[in-house]
């Protein structure tokens, strides 16, 4: 995929911070931030949704090896509920870039809203496609939110979070009525505010 090769006018370094998980009824909302390192190349970063499974689990791991420095924080579900999911979003996204090992000079981030940041910072809208670093970064949010969707589904078996990842879908609602609301579901969300309203916790 071809990159923007954009003029930011910074000598420094430029980190790439992207989320995953705002729409899901359930679980935290997952940002990173990716700082490359222009003289270890990594082949095939992409918006992390266009990608297969695998393609993002190898991408993973050669992000985490080859990158300068990179970070993954989240938002709780208790903040999510707390804040509203797009400051929780906010929230994580300088979460991540404040656990960067390398302090970036400027900030790129995925969309059309920036978090509270000590540094310069330009949102992108579709910037998981146009800059390599955003992509690393969604590789890594969406990744490691994944994960946390198959653990959780141990914990909660039959609500089938290994397979919808918590997103609203036709198998995601049914469970809910079924066996009401488990304790990682974001109660704001308008399904399971609805569904602890006929006291289905």
């Amino acid at each position: 995929m071809a990159h923007l090769a954009l003029q930011w006018g910074v000598n420094g370094l430029i980190a790439g911070v992207d989320e995953a998980g705002r729409g899901p009824l359930a679980g935290p909302v997952v940002a990173a931030a990716v700082i490359l390192d222009d003289l270890n190349p990594i082949e095939g970063l992409a918006d992390s949704k266009k990608l297969t499974v695998r393609k993002r689990e190898q991408l993973f791991d050669e992000i985490r090896a080859k990158a300068l420095c990179c970070s993954v924080a989240q938002a709780s579900v208790q903040e999510i509920d707390r804040l509203n999911i797009l400051q929780a979003t906010l929230l994580a996204m300088r979460r991540a870039v404040e656990g960067l090992r390398l302090p970036p000079k400027l900030v790129l981030v995925d969309g059309n809203r920036l978090p509270v940041l000590p540094m310069r910072a330009q949102a992108i809208v579709k910037g998981d496609a146009l800059v390599a670093a955003i992509s690393a970064a969604s590789i890594l949010a969406k990744v490691t939110r994944d994960r946390w969707c198959e653990t959780v589904d141990t914990q909660y078996p039959g609500y089938g979070f290994a397979q919808h990842k918590g997103y609203g879908t036709a198998v995601h609602l049914a469970a809910l009525q079924n066996l009401g609301a488990c304790p990682e579901h974001r109660t704001t969300f308008r399904p399971v505010t609805e569904v602890l309203a006929q006291g289905r916790a």
